[in-house]
């Protein structure tokens, strides 16, 4: 993970300083950082970053906090993990384009309650969609950040003995949620630290949100950065790698920030705990705050992909009818050709990448397992690096010595590149079940005479058959949502569902897009269904095979 991404890093390096011998120019200068600090909109699309990647990591985890202290172990919580736990899955663009179809001025929500409500008998002339201070673009984050740290922080409860703690805790007279704030929060924070800065370096630096929910005039610094990057002109390319690394200097001042402000929170929480405040009364406001929360960001979600599928069937649709005249599938019909060449390519690529991620993770957990040498806390920074370090600061390097080395065509470099961001996912979700596999299966077949491999292949490996299926399905649906590394890699001539449905958020053909989000959010879920389906055919009569 270090080489792509430090050859990457050091591929913006020079050119940010003048040198790139590809278009000629091989003296170093300072006139690129100049060009970027004479850019007039750089203090706005600076802001931005920092402003929508802080709030929407806070309100995320915010609401996660609430509601696993308030809700966790009942029946509503397993209602609302039900409710969010598939909606992971979901590409963020087709997540952003469903918030934007439902929250538009000629949205859903607004169709549904005007005029009644509202008297509007046609959209109203309001600035909600890429707002100027990044508040849509904030909300869309948010919405596609709980699912995931809320399945990082279920996965720390099981090891944090959690129930135990808030009993004690209520028994010594403590409110459910001060009580679970106190005895468990930290046990989960400390094993969740890295997923909430992966959090935060994403929604600081995320270009196909910014494209469908952030503001245009100056857009977010990532996305300034990838205009100069397709900028005919080979020499704003020195422009945009000084901007990649403002970038990456903006995640890491966030990230900084953010350690702060866990120090403070830190003492204070100390503070807090030494008082011996009970905090029982504090229950009645922040336990329905936490399950409304949670329901607002999982309603929203389904929602607006409902309505990503309604407006791609949907004939004449005028304001302010909750509902088309008529349903088409012409709109289908007429997009199928594009359609199909753009799934197989899709597919292609994730399947590929998916392939050598899952080969990679399974060795090195097999390693791991033989050698009974688990893997460091320094491994596993390295295996995150890739999400910590913002795409924009480190992928036009990458492009740049992809180019060099004679990888300009065809998609082995952008499979190359979509294996840097599956392979760590693919590792987070098969680990853990590897990791918890019973190693007397393995000594029993030994006393039978069966050696390591015999082992691997005829014992464990079907064992484990639904948590790969399982981890491959994530990986899966990590390729098929890489906007920026198929652009930037893939020259702008490689088109996948996911870069169709982008661009297709300038044009305002809401038919289309609802077509190409909703193809993009079924090709996804698919290999979920198939990781479920698999197992349970395949092992019908063995339960034990299960996994």
């Amino acid at each position: 993970m270090f080489l792509p991404v430090g050859a990457g890093l050091m591929g913006a390096v020079f050119p940010a300083f003048g040198y790139l011998p590809p278009a000629g120019l091989t003296e170093f200068s300072l006139a690129p950082v100049k060009a970027l600090f004479d850019w007039p909109g750089l203090g706005v699309a600076s802001r931005l970053s920092l402003t929508t990647g802080l709030l929407a990591t806070l309100i995320a985890l915010s609401i996660v906090t609430l509601v696993l202290a308030g809700w966790s172990g009942t029946k509503p919580f397993r209602a609302l993990e039900r409710l969010l736990s598939p909606l992971l899955a979901v590409p963020h663009a087709a997540a952003a384009f469903g918030l934007a179809f439902l929250i538009a001025p000629s949205g859903w929500l607004s169709r549904l309650l005007s005029p009644a409500a509202t008297g509007w008998d046609k959209p109203p002339d309001l600035v909600i969609l890429q707002d100027p201070y990044g508040l849509s673009m904030t909300a869309g984050l948010v919405a596609k950040e709980v699912p995931f740290l809320l399945l990082m922080a279920l996965a720390a409860i099981g090891q944090s003995d959690a129930r135990r703690r808030v009993r004690v805790a209520q028994a010594l007279g403590y409110g459910r949620v001060t009580g679970w704030l106190k005895s468990v929060f930290p046990a989960i924070y400390a094993q969740i630290r890295l997923p909430v800065y992966v959090v935060l370096a994403y929604s600081m630096s995320t270009v196909d949100v910014a494209l469908i929910l952030g503001p245009t005039l100056p857009p977010p610094l990532s996305v300034q950065v990838v205009r100069w990057m397709n900028d005919p002109d080979l020499t704003m390319r020195l422009v945009a790698s000084a901007g990649a690394l403002m970038q990456l200097g903006l995640v890491l001042a966030a990230l900084l920030v953010w350690r702060v402000g866990e120090l403070i929170v830190q003492r204070l929480g100390d503070v807090w705990v030494l008082s011996g405040r009970r905090g029982a009364r504090a229950d009645i406001f922040l336990r329905p705050l936490g399950l409304l929360a949670g329901l607002i960001t999982a309603i929203s979600l389904i929602i607006g992909l409902a309505g990503l599928a309604i407006w791609s069937v949907s004939g004449f649709w005028g304001f302010p009818a909750p509902l088309p005249d008529q349903f088409t599938l012409r709109g289908w019909s007429r997009n199928l050709d594009g359609l199909i060449d753009t799934t197989v390519t899709t597919f292609l690529i994730a399947f590929a990448a998916t392939g050598i991620a899952v080969l990679l993770v399974v060795g090195c957990l097999e390693a791991e397992f033989r050698r009974s040498r688990p893997i460091t806390r320094r491994g596993i920074w390295l295996i995150y690096l890739p999400l910590l370090i913002p795409q924009i600061a480190f992928l036009p390097g990458l492009q740049t010595l992809l180019l060099s080395l004679g990888g300009k065509d065809g998609l082995a470099p952008v499979v190359a590149t979509h294996v840097v961001f599956v392979l760590p996912y693919v590792f987070l979700s098969l680990g853990d079940p590897w990791r918890a596999w019973d190693r007397r299966h393995a000594v029993v077949a030994a006393g039978l005479g069966s050696g390591q491999t015999d082992i691997f292949w005829r014992v464990r490996l079907p064992m484990m058959l639904r948590p790969i299926l399982t981890a491959a399905a994530v990986g899966l649906a990590v390729s098929i949502g890489q906007y920026l590394p198929t652009l930037l890699v893939g020259g702008g001539r490689v088109s996948t569902l996911t870069t169709e449905a982008v661009a297709l958020a300038a044009g305002g053909d809401r038919r289309t897009i609802g077509i190409y989000a909703v193809a993009q959010t079924a090709v996804v879920m698919l290999p979920f269904a198939l990781a479920l389906a698999i197992p349970a055919l395949m092992w019908r009569n063995r339960r034990g095979l299960h996994g």
